[in-house]
């Protein structure tokens, strides 16, 4: 389910590389930790799980601070002279959010489970156990609050609250599509602002239930932020819910701000693009992991939204995301393009530019998409014949006598029908023919005296 980024390790305790849920295939491919050439796992399906780089000990908390290098790169510590998301709730639908990690101290609040297999606030991890840190990772950069000492992950929106809401898959889980559609719903019901979907359902295509689901947030004023995917994961082109109309799409550019060639995929959905290697991530328990993938690209740019939002606090949801596309640097072709979408984001930018209004999401209308593509064949409306008056038909007696003549002379009504019309005709050709005869005999006189 998560986006499967790749090359994260666990500093505590070794992954063991696992395949890709179905339903849903990861959109971060974690970096597995695993002995050093080992072969790479493979996946449902056959599809590889990248294998990862063992580091042999944890990494230094002052440098995980330090090695933030996005923060400064695209923004975002300069858009805090402004605001760090205070008053601003990040929904994160994934495989669960640990709120004791100390990176999250007083950041989560709230949330669901609808994996059947969690806690009922969404904060306990669910899933494979190559999975399960990957809720934690994403929240960690959409809303880091560092720990004591400034050490530790500081997210894109440090003062940011974060929403768990844990799903699952596997045979003892409920239907993943309609998990993300309910998912979706309780978040707009219970006060979201944002959604962030760090997953992929790898087709272009996504079920009716979710059209009802996304339209009520877009409706609601929220903001839905997605993954674009990644090759390394085996997705060439982004997948649902990042090809639906008004989704924010991210796709992942590597440190020297160049599209990833792993950790990224393309399409003409795209939005923005943001960091998507060497990226840092706390894990449930405490600890640290280094990953990749556009799971990660995507909190940053939800946390960047709801900086938009806390400096904005009357902008509505069309006009965030225009703000956060605008504002982008724009690079590779010129214009809007499948690898880049607009950009580059750039948080400072997307905080304090001047940008006009718009009355329309610059991602597309979810809305006028369904009423185009789904249009229900229409239904017949029965409706009663139409009512006819019966005429009753006169009998010989009521009709009189009958004339014996009748079959050899005409009728009356014949008379008038037929015979008026036809005896004026007839005293029009009489009186043509006497003309030209007394016409004839008047040249023929002439003649004769000459």
């Amino acid at each position: 389910m998560c986006d499967g980024g790749s090359a994260g390790v666990s500093l505590r305790t070794p992954l063991r590389p696992a395949s890709v849920p179905l339903g849903l295939a990861m959109v971060a491919s974690l970096v597995l930790a695993m002995p050093a050439g080992a072969a790479p796992a493979r996946g449902a399906g056959g599809s590889s799980i990248p294998s990862s780089t063992v580091v042999g000990s944890p990494l230094r908390t002052d440098y995980i601070r330090d090695g933030e290098y996005w923060l400064d790169q695209y923004g975002i510590r300069k858009a805090w002279a402004t605001t760090k998301g205070k008053g601003i709730t990040i929904a994160v639908i994934d495989t669960g959010v640990d709120g004791t990690v100390p990176d999250l101290s007083g950041a989560v609040s709230g949330g669901a489970d609808f994996s059947g297999h969690g806690s009922s606030n969404g904060q306990t991890p669910v899933g494979a156990e190559s999975e399960r840190n990957h809720g934690t990772m994403v929240a960690s950069l959409a809303a880091g609050r560092g720990t004591s000492g400034g050490a530790g992950i500081l997210g894109a929106a440090p003062e940011a609250t974060i929403m768990p809401i844990s799903i699952g898959f596997g045979s003892a889980a409920t239907n993943s599509d309609q998990q993300i559609a309910d998912a979706v719903t309780y978040a707009v019901d219970h006060g979201a602002n944002i959604i962030n979907m760090s997953l992929t359902r790898n087709t272009l295509a996504w079920p009716e239930s979710w059209d009802k689901a996304f339209l009520y947030a877009m409706q609601h004023n929220v903001v839905i932020v997605a993954a674009a995917g990644n090759r390394g994961s085996g997705t060439e082109e982004v997948g649902a819910p990042a090809t639906m109309p008004g989704v924010l799409t991210v796709a992942g550019v590597d440190r020297s701000e160049k599209a990833s060639v792993d950790a990224s995929a393309q399409g003409i959905t795209i939005g923005v693009s943001a960091p998507s290697e060497e990226l840092l991530g706390a894990v449930p328990g405490g600890g640290y992991v280094q990953w990749e993938g556009t799971s990660g690209s995507t909190p940053i740019v939800s946390g960047i939204v709801a900086l938009v939002m806390a400096s904005h606090p009357h902008m509505s949801a069309d006009n965030v995301i225009n703000r956060i596309v605008k504002t982008a640097r724009d690079v590779g072709a010129k214009g809007a393009d499948p690898i880049y979408g607009f950009g580059l984001v750039d948080a400072h930018a997307a905080v304090t530019a001047a940008v006009p209004s718009v009355s329309t999401n610059p991602m597309g209308d979810l809305s006028a998409w369904i009423h185009l593509n789904r249009r229900a064949a229409p239904t017949a409306v029965p409706t009663p014949p139409p009512t006819s008056t019966a005429v009753p038909v006169p009998s010989q007696a009521d009709a009189g006598p009958r004339n014996p003549l009748g079959s050899l002379y005409p009728t009356p009504t014949q008379l008038h029908n037929v015979g008026l019309p036809l005896g004026i005709l007839l005293l029009f050709v009489i009186v043509l023919v006497a003309m030209i005869v007394t016409a004839t005999r008047h040249f023929r006189r002439l003649r004769r005296r000459d």
